[in-house]
């Protein structure tokens, strides 16, 4: 083989080996002219998904009595109820606090935390 030839194989099989590359899974799309097209259908798109349910709430009328319930059926025993101390306030315990940690010799760093948590109680 000449040098010549040699370069024109090469050559041709390296635009073949291209061609088959760029056009191996569109080549399946392209129609040539004076040939039929193919005659396999595509398959039916995938039926939809149903309509969600939707539930519509009941809407009472004004004429309707309220549902019974157990207090409409017997009233509810008379409960005791909370009885409210009246305690000292915020500040009054916060000062006796200070006091308190004062008396105790308390650095000013420890006088401020300890009466934050002795008031808190």
């Amino acid at each position: 083989m000449t040098n010549r030839s040699l370069k024109r194989l090469v050559l041709g099989l390296m635009a073949s080996a291209l061609i088959a590359a760029l056009a191996g899974p569109a080549a399946a799309q392209i129609i040539i002219p004076g040939t039929a097209p193919s005659s396999i259908t595509p398959p039916p798109p995938p039926p939809s998904a149903p309509p969600p349910v939707i539930t519509v709430p009941v809407v009472p009328k004004l004429a309707d009595p309220p549902p019974l319930t157990h207090e409409r059926i017997q009233p509810a025993p008379d409960l005791p109820k909370a009885q409210l101390r009246r305690g000292r306030s915020f500040g009054d315990r916060i000062q006796d606090c200070l006091n308190d940690s004062t008396a105790a010799q308390l650095n000013s760093t420890d006088r401020a935390a300890y009466s934050r948590a002795c008031a808190q109680q």
